[in-house]
């Protein structure tokens, strides 16, 4: 067999793998749910709340002020 033959023989063989996740995919979509069984009640879905009270304060790109201070006193002390 021909380098062109044996790629596709592999094509054939490979796509299949896709082709039966599709139909498994939608066979699972459209099977209907077992009796007795409520579908919201293992749902794991929960609506979106928003939190309560007012968000922290975020800090900017270079620390908060005390980080300065402390930086300077530093600073101080390694220059004496």
């Amino acid at each position: 067999m021909s380098g062109q033959a044996w790629g596709l023989v592999f094509l054939m063989l490979v796509m299949k793998i896709p082709i039966v996740y599709l139909i498994v995919v939608v066979w699972y979509a459209c099977k209907e749910p077992e009796p007795g069984v409520d579908p919201g009640e293992y749902s794991l879905w929960r609506p979106w709340r928003k939190p309560s009270g007012p968000r922290p304060r975020r800090g900017g790109p270079h620390g908060t002020r005390d980080a300065v201070r402390v930086r300077a006193e530093r600073r101080d002390r390694v220059a004496r």
